[in-house]
Formats: structure tokens, C-alpha cells, sequence
């Protein structure tokens, strides 16, 4: 995690022609929560246009984007004043595709915020953006989606080590959101709704379930202290990790789970929980990787 002597913004990427607006303020307030300056960045590289592209674009052509990025920043560095009015805004456009330019931020960034594209066509353009920044990134990821609203923030724990950093950036925002946490932890990944729940009647489940609760509670044991502001709610629940996650998501203000879960396959560069919980969550998502810079 960011140590506090190092004041490394919160950067917010915002895209031509998308609703960049809900990004732009969920990232102004919660850098002024912290104490951050926001970093407002836009890529207008041919790559948004033609990925894999070999050959430079025409001068007009990246003239005429260039022009439309500046005034981008401008509407968007308009929209973090008013929400933040304290906080310092910088702002970056860059000629190259978006995901190389904003890996390199994320290194010495508190989080990188992305919006929830608008169209079918930016969403696979984006989704691809988001999936590929979440799995790489050296900070947290956020994408923005749903409704931005006050409640829990919700992070998933099963004890791998992107879990136990996804707990430490929860902590850390609930604190200073002044919220509570809802510590969520999923035992089975099964449907508990199917032949799972039948078996129930034929297998001892109790000491299963003793085991997980004290597993979520050696997960938790000495967050408390660090954070004593921070209610805590514990959950267990014997489900599919992404059921419960999604459901939590239509109360949350912000749902917080690791990159790669303890049952994730190494060759995928995101984690199957962690991506459905980036395309479908009702409410604002963090991804946060194993070591963050």
C-alpha cells in the first residue's frame, strides 16, 4: 500500500464522447477524503482507434484529437474543482493507446479510475481497457458503475494474497469514508441452490462451517486495532463468491475484492469472481492486486 509520506494522486482517465462525469466526481471526493490531487488523464493515440496499428497516424487527424483532448481536460478538470474544490488537479494527454500510459501511472498512483463506457462498442473497446489495467496495475483499480451511494463498503475475503490486500485498501477506504465494513467470506463455490444444498442432508456441515468463520477471523484479527473507527460486519456465507458479491453490490458504496482469488487459474490474467464482480456489480468496484506498489 501507499506509505502516507507519499502523496501520490489519484488518477482518473476520462474518454472522448463517454460519460466521464460520475468517474471524475466519485475520484474528486474521494481524493479529498484522503488528501490527494487528482491526476486527469486521456490517451488520443491511433491505437483507441486501430489497436496493433504499425504505421502513424495522419498529422491533421492527431491535430484534430489533440484539440479534443485539451478540452476534455478542461471540462473534467471544471467537474473535480467543483466537486473537490481543495484539491490539486494536474492534468496528462498522451498520443498512445491507454493501457501502456496508464500501467505506468499506476505505479505511483494511489488508484487508477476508470468510467463505465456508454455504448455496446466502447464497452467491449473499454472492457478490454479495464480487464487488462486491473490484471497488471501496480495500485488499485476502480471502475465506476452503477449507483454512486453512501453505505458499506464490502470486500471479499478467502485468505489469498490479493485478499489480504484487497482487506487492507478496504479498511483504508471505509476509514476514511466514515463508513462501515462488511467483511464478506464465501466457503464453497457451489450453488446453493442446487444439488449443493441437497448434500446437506446427508453431510455434517457445522464443523466446515466453525472452521470458516475462524478463518475469517484470523483474516481480521489486528485490523481492528489499526482501525478502531471501522465497524465490522462479518458475513459467511456458502454460495458462489460472485452471487453474494453482486447482491451486496446493490446496498454497497463500494464493493473491494482482489485481482486473483485462491482458486483462480495462473494462465488468466483476471480472476473469474473479480471480472464478473468489474462487469455486472450495481455500485462502485476496486480491484486490488497482490502487492500494490
Amino acid at each position: 500500500m501507499n506509505k502516507p509520506s507519499q502523496n501520490f494522486p489519484v488518477v482518473v482517465a476520462v474518454v472522448l464522447g463517454e460519460r466521464n462525469e460520475p468517474a471524475l466526481r466519485w475520484a474528486a471526493a474521494e481524493a479529498g477524503r484522503r488528501g490527494a490531487p487528482v491526476r486527469i488523464f486521456t490517451a488520443y493515440g491511433y491505437e483507441d482507434v486501430a489497436p496493433g496499428a504499425s504505421f502513424p497516424p495522419p498529422t491533421e487527424w492527431l491535430a484534430m484529437k489533440k484539440v479534443a483532448a485539451d478540452e476534455l481536460l478542461r471540462e473534467s478538470a471544471a467537474i473535480v474543482g467543483d466537486e473537490a474544490p481543495s484539491v490539486d488537479i494536474t492534468t496528462e494527454a498522451v498520443s498512445v493507446g491507454p493501457v501502456k500510459a496508464l500501467l505506468d501511472l499506476s505505479r505511483r498512483a494511489r488508484m487508477v479510475v476508470l468510467g463505465e463506457p456508454n455504448s455496446a462498442v466502447a464497452a467491449l473497446l473499454e472492457g478490454s481497457v479495464s480487464v487488462s489495467l486491473a490484471a497488471r496495475a501496480r495500485c488499485p483499480v476502480v471502475v465506476v458503475r452503477g449507483a454512486v451511494r453512501d453505505g458499506s463498503v464490502v470486500v471479499g475475503v478467502d485468505g489469498s494474497p490479493t485478499s489480504e490486500s484487497a482487506l487492507a485498501h478496504a479498511f483504508e477506504a471505509a476509514s476514511f469514508a466514515h463508513a462501515p465494513l462488511v467483511a464478506l467470506h464465501t466457503w464453497h463455490d457451489g450453488d446453493s441452490a442446487g444439488l449443493f444444498s441437497e448434500a446437506r442432508m446427508y453431510f455434517e456441515w457445522e464443523p466446515v462451517e466453525k472452521a470458516e468463520r475462524r478463518l475469517l477471523a484470523e483474516r481480521l484479527a489486528g485490523w481492528a486495532e489499526k482501525y478502531p473507527d471501522v465497524r465490522v460486519d462479518r458475513v459467511v456465507v456458502q454460495d458462489k463468491p460472485r452471487h453474494n458479491l453482486l447482491d451486496w453490490s446493490k446496498r454497497a458504496r463500494l464493493v473491494v475484492v482482489g485481482s486473483r482469488g485462491r482458486g483462480g487459474f495462473s494462465g488468466l490474467l483476471l480472476g473469474s469472481t473479480s471480472q464478473a464482480v468489474l462487469h455486472h456489480a450495481h455500485c462502485p468496484v476496486m480491484i486490488v492486486p497482490a502487492n500494490p506498489r
